[in-house]
């Protein structure tokens, strides 16, 4: 679907690619799986790849140089400090690719910075990045796009005493603006609730508790191509026995938990597909998320929520997705820098 970028003869120049990777938030080893993935199947003759692993301590580094890094805004160059002073210049990057999951990387605030340097980068932006990371505005949107949701609510203080019956029983309760499954466990009694509230409270001051869904967790990953996003291959979501796709099921399973293409009938597919573009379109995506959702028995498709940057090693779902498609991770990769580079960054008039 994507031929690959390559050096075309001798004295070509690569495209220098700053992969930001890690990041504050609980997701860091996992961004930092993911970003060794990207930069492991970079061309070397098309790229020039930076790595730019972000700490767990929101410090910016590049292996091999002991100055901390800051990215100047005005210039968009990537500078080295020592002594809260600049002692060289990593030069400016031709484009960004943000391989960061979870708050302070995926939902908005290094897009914004981005944005403000005026570098091109991979995935959604501002905007969409900040609405998709929060799981109730995402909701909000998708409901005023008519799309149907899981049953829900938000929690910012007291928790109602009838909330298991209003919700049934069992609710997963969740941190509204982390990922990776982090913090998120099932209740079905009071005593379940609560422990669940302090959890995920750990994470976040704002807590989502969802109603449980009978039926099948199905994802669909969407990838924009000449400007439109098209849904690939969805991914059924294999439990084995579990309540929910958890970390430990997601990140320290010996074996994939998920089968491509989902074992549905042509219909629910091509409902499970239309979803998940009308919910790209509404949260304002571009480039690529994953839309995760739920099939009921009886066929109906209940939006659950949208992951910008979704787990990215080659062994990861979205790739396993599109490599289903007949797109490689090194092709999905290169497509997705090409397409950076040629969209524009910052407000833009209407064409």
């Amino acid at each position: 679907m994507a031929s690959r970028l390559r050096a075309s003869g001798q004295g070509s120049v690569r495209v220098r690619v700053a992969v930001l990777y890690g990041g504050r938030s609980p997701e860091h080893p996992v961004s930092v799986a993911s970003g060794r993935g990207v930069l492991a199947a970079l061309d070397p003759q098309a790229y020039d790849p930076l790595p730019v692993l972000i700490t767990a301590e929101g410090a910016w580094t590049v292996p091999g140089h002991s100055a901390a890094v800051v990215l100047d805004p005005s210039s968009g160059e990537l500078l080295g400090y020592r002594a809260g002073r600049p002692v060289y210049s990593l030069g400016r990057p031709d484009v960004v690719f943000p391989v960061l999951h979870g708050p302070m990387g995926e939902d908005g605030t290094v897009q914004g910075l981005l944005e403000l340097a005026g570098l091109p980068y991979v995935g959604c932006g501002v905007l969409s990045s900040a609405a998709c990371m929060d799981k109730a505005w995402g909701k909000r949107v998708a409901v005023t796009a008519g799309l149907p949701v899981t049953p829900y609510v938000v929690l910012d203080g007291a928790v109602e005493d009838d909330l298991l019956e209003r919700l049934g029983s069992p609710v997963f309760v969740k941190p509204a603006r982390c990922g990776s499954s982090i913090g998120v466990s099932p209740a079905s009694t009071r005593e379940e609730l609560d422990a669940a509230l302090r959890i995920a409270s750990a994470y976040d001051s704002k807590v989502i508790v969802e109603a449980g869904v009978r039926g099948m967790e199905v994802m669909c990953g969407v990838l924009e191509l000449s400007g439109e996003p098209v849904a690939g291959p969805l991914a059924e979501i294999a439990l084995d026995g579990a309540d929910f796709f958890d970390y430990a099921a997601k990140y320290t399973a010996s074996r994939p938990q998920f089968t491509v293409p989902a074992r549905l009938d042509e219909a629910t597919t091509h409902k499970v597909r239309q979803l998940a573009t009308t919910a790209f379109h509404a949260l304002g995506c571009r480039s690529l998320a994953r839309v995760d959702c739920f099939v009921t028995p009886e066929g109906e498709v209940l939006f659950n929520e949208v992951n910008t940057m979704p787990g990215f090693t080659a062994g990861s779902l979205f790739p396993q997705m599109w490599k289903a498609a007949g797109l490689p991770y090194e092709d999905l990769i290169d497509h997705l820098i090409r397409d950076a580079m040629t969209t524009p960054t910052g407000l833009r008039p209407a064409a």
